[in-house]
């Protein structure tokens, strides 16, 4: 009964998000509370929740920090050159966006932490989307799909839990699984080519004059749905089915209108090179404070809250001494820390409820108990193929500390190594970034301005079929 209850709640709230019916936090909250009376654990609630409000907390917190710390960042101009080096690639080109976006992103996740992830990635090239009326769902679709798969990365997360679940090194883990995870980056640069070719066909590409050609930021720092550049640069949409007037373009998202026309020009002052809040004397200090933050990061010396919070308050304090500046930078990004801490505290809702009622635990075992007796001398195509909806619909912790433990004792009984089960675990990861129970990818919706439900729709299928090229090309090299 409890395995039934499980997948109808969270069939419940995907449809209902991705119809629109209801908000994601919004049914966060009320689906499960509502399948928390059904399966008679009402009483229980108040205790679920606040176990889950305690387990997201520091994640919270980190991300509230986070958010801010990188806000800064960007504000000062730390990543100005790389989002300039990434412009000139993709100069106004749709195809060349989508691309520079998954490799944008792919970079920028050698962190290991996807939050940082994107906010560096939906800060550099939302306004280039937005500019181009490019359809802004790509954009967070390709971004969570190429950071899923860097986030295999020892110090990412899953692989170093898979090694301590396990007890085995993380290095025999991942060293091995490099090509099978270098063929899913591929697929996901190729997937994004494709993508930005059927974005140049529907838009056609903006062609600039000489002076603005020689400055791809004036793109964004220009009127923003005018048919002229700044400084007086020409613009006009040549080939593709797309070719005409900008207004003509359809709605990229959904929203029956487009999001450039509905935006201002404050919506790309980000990366204006002549903003207020530029700190070109300290730029160093910054890089180095960020280099020394990652690095921290990395070798685990402090909780990765601590070190944001620590961050945060220095990046603030050296870059703007005055009180009134430090005042207008954190309310600038107040809406971005609101909207995600708010909605990761509503997701503890839908996790404390799942795992206290033992929802997901009933339904990961249905999913093991599944598996054929035949099929054992299989458990490394077994895992990987559980792993895709698995990691989707539990948290990382819950997966590799409570199912693979399961499923590696199965392996064994059959000669399979604990270590192609943990290999094998680490397939469904580019679909898990997308997860409604990853905090970090709300970092990506709400600073893109993407409903969540517009962002899984389009995205799951893609990633799926990517996690099953890593499981296909871990079986061709022999590796799973």
């Amino acid at each position: 009964m409890l395995t039934i209850l499980g997948f109808v709640m969270i069939a419940t709230f995907l449809v209902l998000i991705m119809m629109k019916k209801m908000s994601p936090m919004g049914a966060l909250v009320l689906i499960p509370a509502l399948f928390c009376v059904l399966v008679g654990k009402g009483a229980h609630l108040g205790d679920y929740v606040l176990k889950g409000v305690g387990e997201l907390a520091p994640t919270a917190a980190m991300l509230m920090f986070a958010i801010i710390y990188f806000g800064v960042m960007i504000d000062v101009g730390l990543f100005d050159p790389i989002v300039r080096v990434i412009l000139r690639f993709c100069k106004a080109d749709p195809m060349r966006v989508v691309v520079g976006t998954a490799i944008l992103a792919a970079i920028v996740s050698l962190d290991g932490d996807g939050s940082t992830t994107f906010m560096i990635t939906v800060s550099a090239m939302v306004p280039l989307y937005r500019r181009l009326k490019m359809s802004l769902v790509v954009m967070t679709g390709v971004a969570a799909m190429a950071n899923g798969v860097m986030n295999t990365l020892p110090w990412g997360g899953p692989t170093a839990r898979a090694a301590a679940a396990l007890k085995v090194d993380a290095s025999d883990i991942f060293v091995p699984m490099i090509p099978a995870l270098a063929a899913g980056l591929l697929f996901v640069i190729a997937l994004s080519y494709g993508l930005g070719l059927r974005e140049r066909k529907r838009l056609g590409v903006l062609t600039l004059d000489e002076v603005t050609a020689g400055d791809p930021e004036q793109v964004l720092v220009g009127a923003g749905s005018g048919g002229k550049e700044a400084k007086g640069g020409k613009a006009a949409m040549t080939g593709g089915a797309g070719s005409g007037t900008d207004a003509a373009a359809p709605s990229p998202n959904g929203s029956g209108t487009s999001d450039a026309s509905d935006s201002s020009d404050d919506e790309f002052k980000g990366l204006d090179p002549n903003r207020a809040t530029l700190r070109p004397k300290l730029y160093w200090f910054n890089a180095a404070l960020t280099i020394a933050l990652l690095a921290l990061m990395v070798t685990e010396t402090m909780p990765i809250p601590v070190l944001f919070l620590l961050a945060a308050a220095v990046a603030l304090t050296v870059n703007f001494p005055q009180m009134k500046d430090q005042k207008a930078r954190v309310a600038a990004h107040a809406e971005n820390v609101v909207n995600v801490s708010g909605m990761v505290f509503a997701a503890a809702v839908f996790t404390g409820v799942l795992t206290g009622t033992g929802m997901v635990e009933h339904m990961a075992r249905w999913l093991v108990d599944g598996v054929p007796e035949g099929m054992g001398p299989q458990m490394g195509i077994v895992t990987g193929v559980l792993s895709i909806p698995l990691t989707y619909f539990m948290s990382n912790d819950g997966f590799y500390f409570g199912i693979v433990p399961i499923l590696a004792e199965a392996g064994a009984a059959h000669g399979v190594s604990a270590l192609e089960i943990a290999r094998a675990s680490l397939v469904g990861q580019a679909l898990h970034m997308s997860s409604p129970l990853v905090p970090a990818v709300y970092v990506l919706v709400g600073m893109a301005k993407v409903e969540f439900g517009d962002h899984t729709r389009f995205t799951v299928k893609w990633a799926v079929l990517t996690s099953l090229v890593v499981l296909g090309a871990g079986l061709l090299f022999g590796i799973i």
